[in-house]
């Protein structure tokens, strides 16, 4: 004879159709809202703040994964894989656990999200950097914007005049644009807060040690290889919203499509391209890092030189691209949800 309990489940899967413990669509479409609240907040708070000059967790995720270099450095690709996957698996995983405590608790997993969103991106900060060497540059005074350029690139600024570091500028907004916002909300999207934190990781890992340099060309190319991964979804859409955002439609997709795949980088090729049609100057050229010297090709030759007043033009085109790149990500996860509801 079956026991009171057994009863009561068998009752269970009469009513309700479905297993005891089973989620229905209905119990997981709130993560869908949990993420646009979430990313809207997270990015309202980072136009507020900013990034703090201290205490911010990229900082600390930055200098835990130099202690684990410090201990796994051997001029070895398998030895840089296993840095990578050690930190940035070990940031992931973190992120999933704090995830999973907060789940079923609504107002918990916004909160979560926003933290999240707001540790992650760095659009704000990206801008008023921007803009001070723009400043600078525009007083005539070329010293402290070649004091400042350091913040926002790892370009030789000694070896920059005036329209050399406002190329650079421009550049590294529209770099950074894809890599510090819309790569995140991308994968925000995709994979929630675990997502969010695990593209940051793999971005800073890539900034640290994905270098080209004798003692990172070995080491640092399991991350190289893996941000060019994580950002080919982000920086196809930041092209693809600059040219929709810009003041040449037409002129960034045709920049695009001729030039993104002279630069040497996947992901930063169709970005800057993308962002020179918009603006409608030349990107690319010589550079230098560190004393390397590059030659790349130009990337919308037609277009004229970088002004210092692009900058600002670069750094509105950002925000746009930024605000757009939360709507397209926020309303394709509501969307799967809506999906996901008319299935059962």
């Amino acid at each position: 004879m079956r026991s009171n309990h057994s009863t009561d489940i068998a009752r269970g899967r009469v009513l309700t159709g479905r297993a005891p413990g089973a989620r229905t669509a209905a119990d997981r479409t709130p993560g869908h809202r949990v993420f646009a609240y979430g990313a809207a907040a997270g990015l309202a708070v980072d136009l507020l703040l900013a990034d703090p000059r201290r205490g911010h967790p990229v900082a600390a995720f930055g200098r835990a994964a130099a202690r684990v270099e410090g201990a796994l450095w051997r001029d070895h690709r398998g030895w840089g894989l296993l840095h990578a996957v050690v930190c940035a698996g070990g940031a992931a995983g973190a992120a999933a656990l704090a995830d999973r405590a907060v789940r079923g608790r609504r107002a918990a997993a916004v909160a979560l999200t926003a933290a999240s969103v707001w540790a992650v991106v760095g659009g704000t900060t990206l801008g008023r950097e921007a803009r001070a060497i723009g400043g600078a540059l525009a007083a005539g005074d070329l010293e402290v914007a070649r004091e400042r350029l350091p913040h926002l690139c790892g370009r030789d600024p000694q070896a920059l005049d005036g329209p050399g570091m406002a190329r650079a500028v421009v550049e590294s907004v529209a770099e950074n644009t894809s890599d510090a916002v819309v790569g995140a909300l991308v994968w925000g999207a995709l994979g929630g807060v675990p997502g969010l934190v695990a593209f940051r990781a793999v971005n800073t890992l890539d900034a640290m040690v994905g270098h080209k340099s004798p003692r990172y060309r070995r080491f640092g190319w399991a991350s190289a290889r893996l941000d060019d991964v994580a950002g080919w979804p982000g920086a196809r859409l930041t092209a693809a919203l600059a040219a929709a955002a810009g003041g040449d439609p037409r002129g960034a997709v045709r920049s695009w499509r001729a030039d993104a795949a002279k630069h040497p980088s996947p992901n930063a090729g169709p970005v800057e391209a993308s962002f020179a049609g918009a603006l409608g100057v030349r990107l690319g050229g010589t550079l230098s890092y560190g004393g390397r010297v590059e030659h790349r090709p130009v990337l919308n030759e037609g277009g004229r030189e970088v002004e210092v007043a692009d900058i600002e033009r670069a750094v509105r085109l950002s925000r746009r691209v930024s605000v757009l790149a939360l709507a397209v990500c926020a309303g394709a996860r509501l969307a799967y949800g809506a999906i996901e509801r008319r299935r059962t």
